[in-house]
């Protein structure tokens, strides 16, 4: 199967091109380092020309929801367009567990990526998962200096590696129409994680937890950004992930 990747070449990206390539699929990378630009279309309708399914992890950092929704709205709108024109049969996008629930600007855009998938002409799929083993390394490297301030949220991360598994395997499968879940084994205190992540790297830098305000705030300390319902888990931990990815 010819399967398009959006965003293959950023982290998750790179692991669901090595999972498609290792179950003999075809991957297609959609990157503007391939010649091909979400925002504009350029190249988009020469690139998934006989491709099967799409799968999107294309993605920016941003606490925006202005530059967020910005982003996601065209991209998602020209990806899906070049797909009905060459006769994507399946959809899938990714997405984040506790996006409709935690008030963040990023998350503004992935809600409107989900209603233009779910209000689109392609049949789709679309995995919420919660934030990946890199988001500790994310959070610390916002804000340089000896002081390294994180907020409190509550987590149960996941391996980037095993996000991509699951969207390959659901890409290889008929489309759901629905959104599903996938959530690592255990529940982390992101302080907790930056922590123990300085101290495998043997950093010395101080961690400042703080609490945001508000709503938004309250959801990220409690169960917001957590899995609801019945949801994959993930196997590897965020202790097994740091002796991987740190001497």
């Amino acid at each position: 199967m010819r399967v398009a990747v959006a965003g293959g070449t950023g982290l998750v990206g790179r692991y669901v091109v090595e999972e498609l390539e290792s179950a003999g699929q075809e991957a297609v990378v959609l990157a503007r380092s391939r010649g091909v630009d979400l925002l504009t279309g350029t190249g988009l309708d020469e690139a998934v020309e006989g491709v099967e399914s799409v799968i999107d992890v294309s993605n920016l950092t941003t606490t925006s929801a202005k530059k967020s929704i910005a982003f996601f709205e065209p991209a998602t709108h020209n990806l899906l367009r070049a797909g009905e024109r060459a006769g994507v049969r399946h959809h899938v996008v990714l997405s984040v567990v506790g996006v409709d629930r935690v008030g963040l600007g990023y998350y503004k855009g992935k809600l409107r990526q989900e209603e233009l998938v779910k209000d689109g002409p392609l049949p789709w799929t679309v995995l919420r998962a919660t934030q990946l083993h890199e988001f500790a390394q994310q959070t610390l490297g916002q804000v340089p200096g000896p002081v390294a301030v994180v907020p409190r949220m509550r987590t149960q991360p996941v391996a980037a590696k095993e996000v991509a598994q699951h969207l390959v395997r659901l890409a290889l499968a008929a489309p759901l129409g629905a959104t599903t879940e996938l959530a690592g084994p255990q529940i982390e205190q992101l302080v907790d994680m930056a922590r123990r992540l300085l101290r495998a790297q043997g950093r010395s830098r101080l961690v400042l937890p703080v609490p945001l305000p508000g709503a938004t705030g309250a959801a990220m300390r409690g169960d917001g950004q957590l899995p609801t319902g019945p949801h994959a888990r993930g196997e590897q931990t965020f202790e097994a992930w740091l002796s991987e990815h740190t001497v």
